[in-house]
């Protein structure tokens, strides 16, 4: 089975983002736990753990397929040593969160060096503090999404997150989220079958299938090689509608949650239709 949806809002409770991924006729979503742009949050309360769990066994959507996201204020290899036990202690109470809510996974970007130290130190960093959430939490898959590498954010290559995990002690608690736009601006060309198989079998290689825990499906504003992070709708950017195609009807990629983040979401439901209907 293919697991689709779409990043969906919590407003108004966690609760509330089950009813909204129902409402697309998604079998998946992704959400945030936590207001991602504040530091300090209320813990949840035992009503909306509750809630949320009832929501999901109601409208049948599996804990271990949803994919939720992580705050964007997190740096896992931020330079300053303050503002990396700042991120270092978010990062754990989120992994906390998706556990008391019976989840599996959180979604997060590895982080940026913000031009103080160097691209293999910032990775070490990040490596380091996964290990540290780890050691202090149970149960959730902390799972590292690739980047566009605007600015000065690593993980925008294949070899940037194999280098990560490799440092990583338990590695049956890591995975990866592969984002289509992300892989584009970043120079994986994506717009033929032959790119598609190219970049997926250094994928394979260098960090493995095993690893890969879900995907956000996004088209691209931009142009190849950008280095610019700007998802656009499905077929509507510069990827084209091949990559999605190939995607969906991939053996390898059956069972593995599968998110829109494209940027109109009032045809999100269309979307999730049409990615739907490629499975035959």
């Amino acid at each position: 089975m293919k697991y689709i949806g779409a990043h969906v809002s919590a407003a108004g409770g966690v609760e509330k983002a089950v009813f909204r991924a129902f409402q697309l006729k998604a079998t998946t979503f992704s959400f945030f736990t936590k207001n991602q742009l504040q530091w300090s949050t209320f813990p949840l309360s035992k009503i909306n753990i509750d809630d949320f769990k009832k929501a999901c066994i109601k409208y049948n959507f599996f804990f271990e397929k949803i994919l939720p996201h992580s705050s964007y204020l997190i740096n896992l290899g931020h330079p300053d040593n303050n503002l990396l036990k700042k991120s270092r202690i978010a990062f754990i109470d989120e992994i906390r969160r998706c556990d008391e809510l019976g989840l599996r996974f959180l979604n997060f970007h590895p982080g940026s060096h913000l031009n103080k130290i160097s691209e293999i130190d910032c990775l070490s960093r990040i490596s380091e503090s996964i290990n540290i959430a780890l050691e202090k939490t149970k149960n959730i898959i902390a799972v590292i999404e690739n980047t566009a590498g605007q600015g000065t954010n690593v993980g925008y290559c294949f070899e940037h997150l194999s280098t990560i995990i490799n440092k990583i002690d338990n590695q049956s608690r890591v995975g990866v989220c592969l984002d289509t736009c992300h892989l584009f601006a970043s120079g994986y060309d994506l717009r033929t079958k032959e790119n598609c198989k190219n970049t997926f079998n250094k994928f394979f290689d260098l960090i493995g299938l095993k690893y890969l825990k879900g995907f956000h499906l996004n088209d691209s504003k931009r142009d190849f090689n950008s280095r610019i992070d700007r998802h656009e709708s499905l077929g509507l950017g510069k990827i084209g509608v091949l990559v999605f195609e190939w995607i969906m009807q991939n053996k390898h990629f059956f069972d593995i949650p599968m998110i829109l983040e494209t940027s109109n979401p009032k045809i999100w439901s269309k979307e999730i239709d049409w990615l739907k209907s490629l499975r035959k």
